[in-house]
């Protein structure tokens, strides 16, 4: 096969999506721990969806085009860390064919290569021995075969073939996979993706090959405004003014500068920090942090003319925090007034919502363990707040990257503060002022998250051995901090062995929120026994109805 056309790369992404949801288990299983909350292959699947429905609703014999609306999909459903990581390398790959109605071979090739710069940029830390690695080594694979055939079915083939294999060495880079034995979950959904591209390719069983929209993530039709909404620490900072801008690329008034993305980030970022460029044909989006504004401005009409000028002294904006809803100059009068701030927090359990909401939250979405809000539902919410800042408690390690995607797409400040787990939340919002500016909140928001402990009690869903511990399926397990810490066959048993190990001589006060497996009146009795060990520590109990873990504890 000399030319992919845009039929092709929806049969293949198709047919990728039908693979994995067949291994979603699978997939959902490789979690390192053996806690019943795997979710990397329910996260990639619904993301992936998420890109067929945008690319079926298109309905274009383009390619460009095509690859154009599978990224904006992507983007719009990405769901947990999995899911975002997935969209960029997509997002990378359709920036290479846009502008093209057929692409050959090499190109195809170099497609995916694209597709791997543009995913490890957006990891701040990337990590080796996971999805990165796979997508890395499989696309360098296929460009070299690039230059000796001509065949995209040859390329696929050695995409595939090559991720196969990167993906059995994923144990002997990560000591963790080693540990437990298995291979990186999110590397074996891109496997799977692979497959069924290739299959696609090869013409196996195309009549099979589609997704009932029921199966398919929810799509919003319309299209979200995109700019940078990065944010530093007041107090600290060096580069005190955030400039926005357009350049029109095509302006025909006079003769501009050629763009090359990659030397263009590389030269204005001598002008500041928090950079972020988005890049078309037609237009450059540009979001910068700089000391001199107008040296950055200087350095961008070379490439065409300005618009959507925005210079903010962030100086000012600390100093002057109850200004900031006058701030903006093109503000819309018939709209409604934004509040100066607001918190959207996200949590899974109707108990531990209406305790956010309590102590300040504005916004809860539905969320955590296994039910990953997506990048556009984390938007549609930010939005929904209607606030010139949004603090967004992600409460899940899974979600912080989602979030933060998200905050680039919405027209308002947000800042998210990465908080992990549910106790982590309710600290950060227990030290949250809305009459503070956002770098003092930011700052005592921060310090209590790391004050806070963090236990939780779920049980195995299969034998392992991780940490020392032999665990037995269907076990309690004890986890602290991320990491498993005892197991038995009591809960109570494994609780009180957790607790011994959050609590010393500073501890002052243990949060205990009970899932909606546990029965109140037995936790409540648990802890009058507990106070007659722990007589300094003062203990409170919430019935949080969150699945899956018995017992959340927090202990300051």
């Amino acid at each position: 096969m000399e030319q992919v056309r845009a039929t092709h790369l929806l049969q293949m992404i198709k047919a990728g999506a039908e693979n994995l949801e067949k291994h979603v288990d699978h997939v959902n299983a490789l979690n390192v721990f053996p806690v019943p909350d795997g979710d990397t292959g329910t996260n990639m699947h619904l993301t992936l969806s998420s890109g067929i429905k945008e690319m079926e609703r298109r309905q274009t014999d383009h390619v460009g085009e095509m690859a154009e609306a599978l990224s904006k999909g992507l983007l719009m459903g990405a769901r947990g860390n999995s899911g975002v990581i997935l969209s960029q390398l997509f997002r990378g790959f359709a920036k290479a064919l846009s502008g093209k109605k057929v692409i050959n071979a090499r190109q195809f090739a170099d497609a995916f290569y694209q597709g791997v710069e543009t995913a490890y940029k957006a990891v701040i830390k990337p990590v080796e021995g996971t999805v990165l690695t796979v997508a890395r080594e499989a696309a360098d694979a296929g460009v070299k075969i690039s230059w000796s055939v001509d065949d995209a079915i040859e390329i696929m083939e050695e995409i595939y073939q090559r991720s196969v294999k990167i993906l059995s060495q994923t144990p002997e880079m990560l000591s963790v996979l080693e540990e437990v034995n298995v291979v990186d979950a999110g590397g074996q959904g891109l496997v799977y993706i692979y497959e069924g591209m290739l299959a696609a390719l090869k013409g196996k069983k195309q009549e099979e090959i589609s997704l009932s929209s029921e199966d398919l993530s929810k799509q919003a039709e319309k299209n979200l405004h995109h700019h940078a909404q990065a944010q530093v620490d007041p107090s600290q900072i060096e580069h005190g003014y955030c400039t926005e801008f357009l350049i029109d690329r095509k302006t025909k008034r006079r003769s501009v500068k050629d763009f090359a993305e990659e030397s263009f980030r590389q030269e204005i970022t001598q002008f500041g920090d928090s950079l972020l460029v988005v890049a078309d044909d037609a237009w450059i989006k540009v979001h910068i942090h700089a000391e001199m504004p107008g040296d950055v401005l200087n350095y961008a009409i070379q490439f065409g003319d300005l618009s959507q000028i925005k210079i903010e002294n962030m100086r000012e904006q600390y100093e002057h925090v109850t200004s900031e809803a006058n701030q903006s100059a093109d503000t819309d009068p018939s709209t409604v007034s934004k509040a100066a701030s607001g918190v959207l927090v996200v949590a899974a359990g109707e108990g531990i919502a209406k305790i956010f909401r309590s102590i300040g939250a504005d916004e809860v979405l539905f969320g955590g363990q296994t039910m990953n809000p997506s990048t556009e539902e984390i938007a549609q919410a930010i939005a929904k707040l209607n606030a010139n800042h949004v603090y967004v408690l992600p409460n899940n390690k899974n979600i912080i990257m989602a979030a933060k995607q998200a905050a680039e797409m919405v027209d308002a400040s947000v800042t998210v503060i990465e908080t992990k787990t549910i106790p982590q939340g309710i600290a950060a919002l227990l030290a949250y002022d809305s009459q503070k500016a956002p770098a003092e909140n930011v700052a005592k928001m921060q310090k209590q998250i790391a004050s806070v402990c963090t236990g939780e009690v779920t049980y195995a869903v299969r034998d392992t051995e991780i940490n020392g511990l032999s665990i037995k399926k269907g076990d309690y397990m004890g986890i602290l901090d991320g990491d498993i810490k005892c197991s038995g066959d009591e809960i109570f048993s494994v609780a009180e062995q957790l607790l011994a190990q959050m609590i010393d001589d500073e501890s002052e006060v243990v949060t205990l929120i009970a899932g909606k497996e546990m029965p109140q009146e037995q936790v409540e009795q648990w802890v009058e026994q507990l106070k007659q060990k722990y007589h300094d520590q003062e203990f409170e109990i919430y019935n949080g109805g969150q699945p899956l873990y018995y017992l959340l504890i927090g202990v300051e």
